[in-house]
């Protein structure tokens, strides 16, 4: 094989244009990076148990913290120009520390969608004391 060359194994149709079997294998690819974040970096990999239910529960919980990382760090480029480099990683405490921020933040004094005012006894009590 020359140097520089990359073989790939797809069950696309012979007359799949070049361009939609170089999406496939970028989506593959980052399907991949993904998997090898969720293992690295927020513990996919770590689970002790026994039970099926236990591993469901770890890993959607896993797959959450993937999805509020990849919130912030897409809130983050969109903020700033990214010059170039990957975007910020943050870290397990600062993940958690935002996670607190949002679920004892205090409930909004309006309705977001018609903005009308919350009267106090409808307002919705904290479930975490303060």
């Amino acid at each position: 094989m020359p140097p520089g060359r990359k073989y790939y194994l797809a069950n696309l149709p012979a007359t799949t244009d070049l361009r939609t079997l170089a999406a496939t294998i970028k989506a593959r690819w980052i399907c991949e990076q993904a998997h090898q974040q969720l293992k690295e970096e927020l513990g996919l990999d770590h689970f002790e148990g026994r039970s099926w239910q236990g591993l469901h529960r770890h890993a959607l919980m896993t797959m959450i913290a993937y999805a509020f990382l990849q919130h912030r760090r897409l809130a983050y480029a969109g903020r700033k120009k990214r010059i170039n480099g990957p975007p910020p990683q943050p870290t397990m405490p600062a993940v958690r520390h935002a996670i607190v921020d949002l679920i004892l933040r205090p409930p909004p004094q309006q309705c977001p969608y018609c903005r009308k005012q919350i009267l106090e006894k409808q307002r919705p009590k904290h479930i975490l004391p303060k």
